[in-house]
């Protein structure tokens, strides 16, 4: 298979799975283990993330020329001032556990039952909300268990970014769409700043066995945009009329499917 046919594959895949509840790493590793396609490197896979966000950036433009503009108030400025604490205890955290060591591989079977673990829990945490009220305020204590999902997902591999934070957020009381949006805009400087990081750690010793040309991480970074975007403005359209019960038996699916195929 051509290198760049490949690299649209994969990218397809980040773009449709990066904001669902269903783990792009996950995903990807199938799709690299399958015989099909190139293992690629780490810095492909951080920065076509990137380019999923920028989708994201795309998407919620309004809403954040929006945040700008009132910039003057109170209630704006405590919205952001809770994105960025979360921004910065997601990087805190990541780094601590990085330095202790705390962080599982990117291998078969951790991220087989971190994907069935999460179907499990994404049906625990729907059926305890279903009756319960719901609000539309972040509150602090929301703000640092998103950020508590995002160290989550960085740490335990098969672990969704989108499907951690917009689920404990939803367990704390959070309406969808509100946890929806808040979990998609810290996701924009969260994996900015994670791909910024490749991009360094690959220009400082960039002859690795992994190493992927700058062109096909392009390729691949545009390909994932474009998909996002689709998926995203899908999705929030989505998760208006429906939960992500669905998305957790997939999960419970994929991951059985995992355990027993790597056998």
């Amino acid at each position: 298979m051509p290198d760049w046919l490949a690299v649209v594959i994969l990218a397809v895949i980040e773009g449709v799975t990066e904001f669902l509840p269903v783990s792009s790493t996950g995903h990807l590793l199938l799709a690299e283990n399958s015989g099909l396609l190139p293992r690629q490197s780490e810095l492909f896979n951080v920065v076509i993330q990137a380019g999923a966000v920028l989708a994201v950036f795309l998407v919620f433009s309004r809403r954040v020329g929006q945040l700008v503009r009132n910039l003057a108030d109170a209630e704006t400025r405590g919205y952001l001032a809770k994105l960025a604490v979360a921004f910065v205890l997601t990087l805190a955290g990541v780094l601590v556990s990085r330095k202790l060591g705390v962080e599982l591989p990117k291998d078969l079977w951790p991220i087989a039952w971190a994907t069935l673990f999460g179907g499990v829990l994404i049906l625990v945490i729907e059926w305890s909300v279903m009756a319960r009220p719901r609000r539309t305020e972040i509150t602090w204590g929301i703000a640092v268990v998103v950020a508590l999902g995002q160290i989550l997902a960085a740490v335990f591999p098969g672990t969704s970014r989108a499907g951690a934070t917009i689920l404990f957020a939803l367990a704390l009381g959070l309406t969808r769409a509100a946890a929806t949006e808040f979990s998609f805009l810290l996701g924009i400087p969260t994996m900015f700043a994670a791909s910024a990081f490749a991009i360094y750690k690959d220009v400082k010793a960039p002859a690795g066995v992994e190493h992927t040309a700058w062109s096909m991480v392009a390729l691949g970074t545009v390909v994932s945009a474009v998909v996002a975007f689709l998926v995203v403005r899908w999705l929030l359209r989505f998760v208006q009329t429906h939960t992500f019960v669905g998305f957790g038996w997939y999960r419970i699916a994929l991951g059985l499917a995992m355990l027993v195929g790597g056998r």
